[in-house]
């Protein structure tokens, strides 16, 4: 009996004879399949108990990222450096010379940032504060000779005339420019006086980061005897197509591992480092493995947090107010670093189950005053998806348990260990960031997390799977089924300064 309107779209086509080909397999690890097997094919799992619960880990990345296509083998993006102009250095108190040592990220000349100290953007006429010693004062920038600024103070006649900092002589400070100050008739910007290396026009800068994609594999092979295991579908769809559809429950089980390997990677992966084997093949016994040439490694959602982002050891659960003053520090830290308002929160049980004392703390500090804005401020969708809300600040947080942290067949295993790399938690902002596309050439606004995918006008990347062997429609003489996986994908991870990782 043909069954009509199988439950949406089964990404399938079926087939008018019994073949088991790519096009008419019911892939049950999709989400517009899972409920119709559930309504019409409950006998599914009456065979066995999964005694270990839902064993696919949380979907992380479909809930917080996107999937965009790539052609090339790398993806390259440029985010665009500071607006304002704020530098480190060590101010000569006698000389009234504050000489930049670095940007005030701490970017220094020599390191893979564009920030140099030639193009510190410091100008002839600015008017800077300059903070040394506890001290704030305010001066005007009267020649500009490469890294050297003399700076004179308003207030004083040189800095050392302050009583105190009069005896410090060379010691670190901060320089922020907050404006200019120009005599009557005399030209603007590029007046260099006496100086020399002053720039006219302070231009925005930026810094290019790239990632590859790497290629993951697997199969699952069944004998053509017990390929009777397959069962079929007769359809009736709401198009009037009709015909058979195939599935396979042992198979569903290494594809719904494999899309979870695809995940994993994505968060653990990291790029290769020079020194290491497995970029030249070169001292290892396996003949087989050096002969598969490099692998370049991809970098991944922890490592790109740890390179260019922020890391807290905070919230530990043993004192509430403590554990308060600690997500205030990670809120200055965010509002150092852009403000993005709204963030998700993906945690294991123990840092879920400490944000909930701290808020319980604060008696309910925050419930009900969340916007919801990233879930179309619906509550009820939120809670849906697992996530609760709350505002602290200016800041609102979706908190949601991170399964893959908690699972002792995963992270969990790893983090019981107790060591210093153990992963609690990331806070990922929501929303999109502006960055420059060298590929396409122009600004995009993309997720601040999404993955790239490899795909062509011929060939799509994304999940590919094929079917080989003698069973069904016949590729090879092979007595078997061979389903093949396949996936080229890299993590993009736009402005890394604005995330967590909580260890």
């Amino acid at each position: 009996m043909a069954i009509s309107n199988p439950g949406g779209n089964l990404n399938s086509v079926p087939a008018p004879q019994k073949q088991t080909l790519d096009s008419n397999y019911i892939d049950f690890t999709s989400a517009d399949t899972k409920g119709w097997a559930q309504q019409y094919l409950p006998d599914l799992m009456e065979a066995e108990a999964e005694v270990f619960g839902p064993r696919t880990i949380s979907g992380f990345l479909s809930q917080v990222g996107a999937e965009e296509s790539m052609t090339a083998d790398q993806v390259i993006w440029s985010e665009q450096s500071r607006l304002h102009i704020s530098v480190k250095g060590t101010l000569d108190t006698d000389t009234s010379i504050f000489t930049v040592t670095s940007d005030i990220d701490g970017n220094n000349a020599g390191t893979t940032n564009v920030f140099t100290l030639a193009n510190h953007g410091v100008r002839l006429n600015d008017i800077v504060l300059v903070a040394v010693a506890g001290r704030v004062l305010k001066a005007h920038v009267t020649k500009v000779n490469g890294e050297a600024i003399t700076a004179q103070p308003y207030s004083v006649e040189n800095f050392n005339d302050d009583a105190s900092i009069a005896t410090l002589g060379a010691a670190p400070a901060t320089l922020l420019v907050v404006g200019s100050e120009f005599k009557k008739g005399v030209n603007g910007q590029g007046s260099y006086g006496s100086g020399t290396g002053s720039a006219r026009t302070v231009k925005p800068t930026h810094v290019s980061f790239t990632n590859k994609p790497i290629i993951m594999k697997d199969v699952y092979e069944i004998s053509g005897s017990d390929a009777s295991q397959v069962g079929w579908v007769e359809i009736t769809g709401e198009a009037g197509q009709s015909g058979y559809l195939w599935y396979l429950k042992a198979e569903g089980e290494t594809r719904s591992r494999f899309t979870d390997y695809l995940e994993m990677t994505m968060m653990e992966a990291e790029k290769t480092a020079a020194a290491s084997h497995i970029v030249d093949a070169g001292g290892t016994n396996d003949t087989d493995y050096a002969a598969l040439g490099a692998n370049s490694g991809t970098e991944g959602l922890f490592a790109a947090i740890e390179d260019r982002g922020n890391v807290t050891t905070g919230i530990s659960g043993v004192n509430a107010a403590t554990d308060l003053q600690e997500f205030d520090a990670i809120l200055a830290e965010f509002d150092s670093q852009g403000a993005i308002e709204e963030n998700m929160l993906f945690v294991n049980r123990a840092s879920s189950l400490a944000i909930d004392d701290m808020l319980a703390s604060m008696n309910s500090y925050g419930a009900g005053g969340t916007s919801y804005g990233v879930f179309d401020n619906s509550e009820d969708m939120a809670l849906n998806l697992g996530f609760s809300g709350f505002r602290r600040g200016s800041y609102d947080f979706y908190k949601s348990d991170f399964r893959y942290l908690n699972d002792k067949a995963t992270r969990g295993a790893i983090n019981e260990r107790g060591t210093t790399d153990a992963i609690r938690g990331v806070i990922i902002p929501a929303g999109t960031s502006t960055v420059y596309d060298q590929t396409l050439g122009s600004n995009l606004k993309r997720p601040f997390l999404h993955v790239r995918f490899r795909a062509s006008q011929t060939d799509d990347r994304r999940l590919k799977t094929w079917t080989t062997g003698s069973v069904g429609a016949a590729t090879s003489e092979l007595d078997a089924m061979q389903i093949h996986y396949l996936s080229e994908r890299c993590l993009v991870v736009q402005g890394a300064n604005n995330f967590m990782l909580m260890k």
